[in-house]
């Protein structure tokens, strides 16, 4: 080959091997911050040794080792990618290397081992809602009810989350079904219906504590709806309606009650002062003829019904 020619070749390889490493070193760099000294170290060991394989093959520029410089160029581009991992804010990575538990990678930009050595699981954190499905229970009281409810639950331990469950969602929603079958038969129709910030509260406590081991954090658990037979609802409507009845009586007989009171204290003030009788008596008589109609009054003096009085006395005398 051409003296020229093997000249520029040369150049070429050590204008492409010089920025590859300086690529290789700006991702030991970033092995470096980001404290994963294992990676780093792994890095720095196969720039070494491409490095001085690189350097060799340059020097001597023969033709026949065009193959071995071709796989040194393309060695970074194989190697360098496969050991990118990027966090988001919302997520954490759980890292196995070898299959073993290594430790947690943060949110951000993070660097692994390539071909198949390192081994990361995606965790989110935020708030996951489940929809637990209607439940048939039994109250205490024998009464046969449809109820359904929201958990709302986050992890809060991601390693745990993975190693210690198979799939934390879909427990966490079989153990709340379970759970909230068995509290709410517990109690009574009257109970569910009156104290519902009372059971939310202590399915929460109850699932919380169930789930701690998983690494799972229960923020809530609400009671959706609780759906009642038919014929309950007429039973309850039936009651309502006789309650309201009774009420209502009752509010009827206290008014009259203190109405008789109100009359018999009048009645002893007109009896005291017999012309107040008949000041009343005339006070009757526009109320009567207020609006029109067929009343036909007959005014009668008092007096008369003095002797009525006095004839009734007289009897009672003899």
């Amino acid at each position: 080959m051409d003296a020229s020619v093997i000249s520029i070749l040369s150049t070429v390889f050590m204008v492409v091997f010089a920025i590859e490493a300086i690529w290789w070193i700006v991702w030991m760099a970033i092995s470096v911050t980001r404290k994963i000294f294992a990676n780093f170290y792994f890095m720095l060991v196969t720039f070494i040794i491409w490095g001085v394989i690189g350097i060799i093959t340059i020097i001597r520029m023969n033709p026949n080792y065009a193959i071995i410089d071709v796989i040194l160029a393309i060695v970074p581009f194989i190697i360098l990618p496969g050991m990118v991992k990027i966090i988001t804010e919302y997520q954490r990575g759980v890292l196995f290397r070898f299959g073993k538990l290594s430790g947690l990678l943060g949110p951000g930009f993070n660097v692994i081992f390539p071909f198949g050595i390192d081994k990361v699981i995606k965790v989110d954190l935020r708030t996951f809602t489940i929809d637990v499905a209607k439940q048939e229970v039994i109250t205490k009281d024998n009464v046969p009810v449809n109820v359904d409810a929201v958990v709302y639950f986050n992890v809060l331990d991601p390693i745990l989350a993975i190693t210690k469950v198979a799939n934390y969602t879909q427990s966490t929603t079989l153990l709340g079904q379970t759970i909230l079958r068995s509290i709410l038969g517990q109690h009574e129709l009257d109970e569910m219906l009156a104290k519902r910030a009372e059971l939310n509260e202590k399915l929460r406590e109850l699932l919380d504590e169930a789930t701690d081991p998983w690494g799972i954090k229960v923020t809530a658990v609400e009671i959706k709806s609780i759906e009642l037979p038919d014929t309950m609802k007429r039973a309850m409507a039936k009651q309502a309606e006789a309650e309201r009845e009774r009420r209502a009586k009752v509010i009827f007989a206290d008014g009259e009650f203190q109405a008789s009171q109100k009359l018999k204290e009048a009645a002893a003030v007109i009896s005291a002062e017999p012309a107040a009788l008949q000041l009343r008596y005339l006070q009757t008589l526009p109320e009567l003829a207020a609006e029109k109609n067929s009343t036909i009054l007959f005014p009668i003096p008092i007096e008369l019904f003095n002797i009525f009085t006095k004839l009734t006395e007289s009897k009672k005398d003899e």
